[in-house]
């Protein structure tokens, strides 16, 4: 039986996590092994700069977590494992992980996560890992929206020139 003392701090951990999974819009597990410490290094610095929060965490104490929250990862939670969170885009974790995979030779691969409170395996995240960010499918969406205004007013200038005619040489030349 663990003393106290063990016993109390454990429980700040599994409280502590508990608390930042359920702040969290995405949390995506990751198996490490065989990353390097300069991998690492650069690794932590690519989620720093998105605003991930990734952490090397114990299997026990982030199941009893999970569990606290409602969900069910006994299956992923083996090994060794990392966990990447973020409050921002949720889908920047997965993001991240991924192209850092793809870059150094499948170092690091997904176990499954959580996104905006929805369970997830390792391919449907893999699958976000191949999207642009939040940001970038934005002003996608707004370029498709801008797109039929912009040809509109095209139309519309080419018609008004049309109907007054060709300017003199002055004006052309102003």
């Amino acid at each position: 039986m663990p003393n106290a003392k063990v016993l109390e701090s454990k429980k700040a951990v599994v409280e502590a996590l508990t608390n930042t999974m359920k702040e969290a819009t995405s949390v995506v597990f990751v198996d490490y092994k065989g990353i390097n410490v300069a991998q690492d290094t650069a690794l932590r610095k690519q989620f720093r700069d998105a605003g991930v929060e990734y952490t090397v965490v114990k299997n026990t104490l982030t199941r009893f977590a999970a569990k606290n929250i409602g969900y069910d990862f006994d299956e992923v939670l083996n090994g060794t494992t990392a966990m990447a969170c973020t409050t921002g885009d949720p889908i920047a974790p997965a993001r991240i992980v991924c192209e850092f995979a793809k870059k150094n030779k499948n170092v690091l691969t997904i176990k499954g996560g959580v996104v905006e409170g929805s369970v997830l395996t390792a391919d449907q995240l893999n699958g976000f890992g191949e999207l642009p960010s939040k940001n970038a499918l934005v002003a996608q969406v707004l370029g498709t929206f801008l797109a039929p205004i912009s040809s509109l007013a095209f139309v519309l200038d080419q018609i008004r020139e049309q109907k007054a005619g060709p300017a003199p040489a002055a004006e052309a030349e102003a």
